[in-house]
């Protein structure tokens, strides 16, 4: 029953019940049951009249005379869920009720309760009454503050972090956003410790298996909604609720859910200000992306604004930030920002810092496009890259193309870049021979690039950007397929330790593959589908951890001897471990097809843990 109603503790603890001198004579356990409704009563088959929750107060007038029938009278009360008994004596009983009747309702655990002074009977009901009807004023207006809040915060399209803390305040309770593979991704711990919250997060968050929806897990203590969009769920958000409370009032659902609209709504939106020519270019791009325009009118709009795309060489270009290089990386994305510790970069710097680092890029790639004297659709594309489509007369001239485009970007992005300060001179030799070794000429045989990449000392060693491009394409209503091509490139390549000018689809294997879907909920769906139960199961035994077993064994190439030696187990215990992991994932290991499966699963999962 819901946290609204008063508790017969509650109730025994008001004036007009205190009147009449309340003394509880059995039942004391069921104390903080909620009661929903008083009721009075002087018939003996008032059990068949109630719904349950009721406070019953009778003077006993009515009630069966033999021990049989005050048995069943107490009996029928506790069957349909009645939250107690109040006998006022006098009347019926002079100085106390019969014992029959303590002890029954001892036994079955009711409240019983004698008062020892007459009091109108009146004056409790409307006392109760009052309670109830007042709480559930507090909860309608509650739920009102919870509607007009998210409301503004739709609005607004406020960022993950600031839902979860309106979310957590209004709670009082710790709140966290999660993807589907048991990532955090935000979080608020509602004043209590972050650190204990989230410590060995996905095996705690995988025995949360609430049914439904939007349901509670009293065994856990979370209040758990699904997060998503247009049939397309991306993750799941908690409240934790206390499991030693009774379950969570009607408002906290309504919370959780309406927070779980907003930030739903929110991932749909975006914002940033732009030019007119700009949003042309923006319009054209996202219409070639989804379709959302007919092909021929893209390109008579783009003939307008000076850019001819009919008859011409299509090469999609992405070029987005690594994800790595600054505290204040706006282009991180929500994953990789609950990783860091919930805090996004960008927000040290300012709510403006990844539109306008975005805003910045934009605008190098597009001089960049003018530098190198090419034709192209130039927009940023998402919140993190900015997408350029570049018109070749001929297609045996995209290679040339795309390196002096890359080459004129660097030159852009590190004329705007600020200077990194010299280092100290080391001891025993002068600044001035470090001003000299910085400035010193390429030697014999290596290229000014490669000396400029390796001087670490005016410029960054590597752009903090990539540049990726799709394969090209000889018509307009192939183009969509090049930048969707340049745009998965360019995400996989953001943490590729190599410096490359422009990285094309064979740079990027299996691993950058999975890292690009990493965040795609049919990947982690297949994760879950493939690994789910055996990760569960490591969750119920940590000392054991099979995942790591069948890791050795999958890397090891199926030799059962070598994964053994790798796992640093004997032959027979590790024998034994494949056959519960075989039990536990319902898999045959001999199996090629299987384990190549499995073996993709474990791939993406290290995708989906990593930064």
């Amino acid at each position: 029953m819901s946290p609204v109603f008063p508790t017969v503790r509650e109730v025994l603890a008001l004036v007009p019940v205190r009147h009449g001198m309340p003394r509880l004579v059995a039942g004391e356990a069921g104390l903080d049951r909620r009661v929903r409704w008083v009721h009075i009563a002087e018939v003996p088959d008032i059990p068949t009249l109630l719904g349950g929750g009721e406070l019953v107060l009778t003077t006993g007038i009515g009630l069966p005379a033999d021990d049989a029938g005050l048995r069943a009278f107490i009996g029928g009360l506790a069957d349909v869920g009645a939250s107690g008994l109040v006998v006022e004596l006098g009347r019926r009983y002079v100085s106390a009720v019969p014992r029959v009747m303590v002890a029954a309702a001892e036994r079955r655990g009711l409240p019983l309760v004698e008062l020892r002074r007459a009091t109108p009977f009146v004056r409790i009901t409307e006392a109760v009454h009052g309670l109830v009807v007042d709480a559930q004023l507090a909860e309608l207006r509650a739920t009102e503050e919870i509607h007009q809040r998210f409301t503004e915060l739709s609005v607004e399209g406020a960022e993950p972090a600031e839902v979860l803390r309106q979310a957590a305040e209004l709670a009082g309770c710790p709140v966290v956003l999660e993807n589907l593979s048991r990532q955090v991704l935000a979080y608020d711990p509602a004043g209590e410790s972050a650190e204990l919250l989230l410590d060995g997060w996905e095996q705690h968050s995988r025995r949360i298996r609430p049914d439904g929806r939007t349901a509670y897990d009293p065994d856990s203590g979370w209040l758990v909604t699904t997060v998503g969009a247009r049939g397309q769920d991306w993750g799941r958000l908690l409240l934790r609720w206390p499991a030693t409370e009774a379950a969570p009032p009607t408002r906290l659902t309504i919370l959780i859910e309406r927070a779980a609209s907003t930030l739903a709504l929110g991932r749909l939106i975006r914002r940033d200000a732009e030019g007119l020519e700009r949003q042309i270019h923006r319009t054209l791009l996202t219409a070639l992306i989804d379709h959302s325009r007919p092909v021929d009118e893209v390109a008579l709009r783009a003939k307008a604004l000076g850019v001819v795309l009919d008859s011409r060489h299509l090469v999609g270009v992405v070029v987005r930030h690594r994800g790595d290089e600054s505290a204040g990386d706006a282009a991180d994305d929500e994953a990789g920002h609950a990783r860091r510790g919930g805090r996004r970069g960008a927000d040290a710097a300012g709510p403006e810092a990844g539109p306008a680092r975005l805003r910045d890029l934009a605008e190098a790639v597009g001089q960049a496009v003018r530098e190198a004297h090419l034709t192209a659709l130039t927009s940023p594309v998402d919140d993190q890259a900015v997408g350029a489509l570049l018109a070749l007369p001929d297609p045996a001239g995209e290679e040339k193309a795309l390196a002096a485009f890359a080459a004129a970007l660097r030159r852009v992005r590190l004329d705007a870049a600020p200077a990194r300060p010299a280092p100290a001179p080391r001891p025993g030799r002068p600044a001035e021979a470090v001003e000299v070794a910085s400035r010193a000429a390429p030697r014999a045989g290596r290229p000014a690039e490669a000396t400029a990449a390796a001087r670490p000392l005016d410029v960054p060693a590597r752009p903090p950007f990539v540049v990726a491009a799709g394969s090209g394409v000889g018509s307009l209503r192939e183009a969509r397929r090049s930048l969707v091509e340049a745009r998965q490139i360019a995400e996989a390549a953001r943490r590729d330790p190599r410096d490359l000018p422009c990285y094309r689809l064979p740079h990027i294997g299996l691993a950058g593959l999975l890292h690009l879907l990493r965040d795609e909920p049919r990947l982690q769906t297949f994760v879950e589908r493939e690994l789910g139960p055996l990760l569960a199961y490591d969750a119920q035994h940590p000392r054991e951890q099979l995942l790591g077993t069948l890791r050795a064994y999958l890397e090891q190439g199926r030799n059962k001897s070598a994964a053994a030696a790798a796992a640093h187990l004997s032959r027979p215990a590790f024998y034994e471990r494949l056959a519960r992991i075989g039990r536990i994932l319902n898999a045959d290991l001999d199996s090629v097809d299987r384990c190549l499966s499995l073996h993709v699963a474990l791939l993406a999962l290290d995708a989906v843990r990593s930064p």
